[in-house]
């Protein structure tokens, strides 16, 4: 039975749990990613110590970082469809958050890898399973969906300037753990608004898929075995028994995620039994998971290389306030509660007059307002080569385009796969979304050591080279529209 009560903006009333969750998890989440590259490559002689990485290094594991969080949800997914049920892969994802947060507020260099690896655990198994909810809260006709998701999506970035705000003002303004710890309090914040309101949720996402008991009693087995497995070369890394380059271990990474996604994709399109219409889905989901990856490439530069351009080329004085180096991050999420309300009301416009853009080229659009951001840092990059530091205005332009980017691709793609994923492999599904999260974040890393490595010179032709594959991939989709277009109106519905 799905929960139909509305009387949170005229939605489910479950909806304003999984707001309130999600809202301090991703408080905590980008509060603490603000501080990441900041931390690890500021200088280790001042007062506020950080630990003197090269940029390379640091966003390449900023990039891993944020690609592990993003792929274990593809477990996480799993994990909850067959063994736990989605709403209690939140609550145990909410906690080994907060311990994670807990432990990177410790001020020793081992606690750093071991913090990290918490959250991006933790959040594997909160982030698909938070949006699988969502969806189950709506009818598949419902036509209040995409706007719910929307409403459930500015929950992000409120949470997130909660976070930058108070993260970022006290990692760099009084110490970096201090930071640190106002992630994982934040956190227990949202563990105990989940488990005070969870009840709200009714049985949307509450049980398991059903299956005899000698099939989960085996699937328990695997998942254990998995874990130990998975726990021997985090142990090995995070004690230094193993050294390996950052940068190297994140290439490889991106393959290996790239190779995961694409054997998933084959399989459920040739082997997992699907129907035509059901394969037709998978098909469109998997264009929609190639753009995606290639947006949140540059998306995620956010907390790399443009973190640290403003630190090092950009005037952060403000009438007498040197504001923060990660407070530039916090106009992201004010542009987002801003503009969402105008980009659901423009959607649901279009919907009731038949107008509605495919999806493929709403994604298209989100690509090209990427890429006019990056046209936009190459030229501010050029006017920091003739006199550096530069005013704000070029980030704040920026972000405001990728802010229109993110509107455009973001919540109407975790629409589309609540809407277009196979019904029994639905949580797997948004487990793939969030790969293509995954492999834009290591991307990001990558890209973002290259742009710096080299300072403001090293930026242009990296830069020029996103402005290339974002065109490139929009005109694909742009291509595409045209084929796909009939096949989702199939697949909605009339009333979508």
């Amino acid at each position: 039975m799905t929960a139909t009560n509305a009387d949170f903006f005229g939605h489910p009333v479950g909806l304003r749990t999984l707001f309130l969750t999600e809202m301090w998890e991703r408080m905590s989440y980008y509060g603490m990613r603000a501080l990441l590259v900041l931390y690890m490559t500021g200088a280790v002689s001042t007062a506020n110590a950080g630990l003197g990485m090269s940029p390379l290094e640091a966003q390449a594991i900023y990039g891993i970082y944020v690609g592990m969080v993003y792929f274990l949800a593809v477990p996480g997914g799993w994990l909850a469809d067959n063994l736990l049920g989605h709403q209690r892969a939140v609550l145990y994802g909410a906690i080994i958050i907060a311990l994670g947060h807990l432990i990177l507020a410790v001020p020793i260099e081992s606690g750093l890898f071991f913090g990290l690896g918490l959250v991006a655990i933790g959040t594997g198994l909160l982030k698909s399973n938070i949006s699988t909810i969502v969806g189950k809260l709506y009818a598949d006709d419902d036509p209040r969906r995409d706007a719910g998701f929307t409403i459930f999506y500015m929950s992000i970035n409120i949470g997130s300037m909660v976070g930058f705000a108070i993260c970022g003002y006290m990692g760099e303004k009084i110490g970096w753990h201090w930071g640190f710890g106002a992630a994982g309090v934040g956190m227990l914040f949202g563990v105990l608004q989940y488990a005070r309101t969870r009840h709200l949720l009714g049985d949307a996402g509450l049980a398991p898929n059903a299956m005899p008991d000698t099939t989960r009693n085996k699937y328990r087995q695997w998942a254990s075995g998995a874990a130990v497995l998975a726990a021997v070369p985090v142990v090995l890394f995070g004690t230094g028994v193993i050294d390996v380059q950052a940068s190297v271990f994140a290439e490889n990474f991106a393959y290996f995620l790239t190779t995961i996604a694409g054997i998933y994709f084959v399989y459920l399109y040739a082997f997992a039994g699907l129907n035509a219409a059901e394969r037709k889905n998978v098909l469109l989901l998997f264009l929609l998971f190639v753009a995606a990856a290639a947006f949140w490439s540059g998306f995620d530069q956010s907390g790399g290389s443009l973190n640290l351009f403003a630190r090092d080329y950009t005037d952060l004085n403000f009438m007498g306030f040197d504001m923060p180096v990660s407070w530039v991050q916090f106009f992201n999420p004010i542009y987002v509660v801003i503009f969402a309300p105008m980009f659901a009301a423009f959607w649901a416009f279009l919907g009731r007059r038949n107008l509605d853009p495919s999806l493929p080229l709403k994604f298209a659009v989100g690509l090209l307002f990427m890429a006019l951001s990056f046209v936009v840092m190459l030229v501010a990059v050029g006017v920091a080569l003739e006199s550096a530091p530069i005013g704000l205005q070029w980030l704040l332009l920026t972000y405001l385009l990728q802010t229109w980017g993110e509107l455009t691709l973001s919540p109407i793609g975790l629409s589309a796969f609540s809407r277009y994923s196979p019904k029994r492999y639905v949580g797997q599904m948004f487990g793939l979304w969030f790969l293509a999260s995954a492999i834009g974040g290591v991307l990001a890393g990558l890209l973002g050591g290259e742009a710096t490595d080299g300072g403001l010179q090293s930026m242009s032709p990296i830069f020029s080279y996103m402005i290339q594959y974002y065109l490139v991939i929009a005109a694909i989709l742009l291509v595409l529209t045209y084929f796909f277009r009939g096949d989702e109106r199939r697949a909605s519905g009339p009333n979508s």
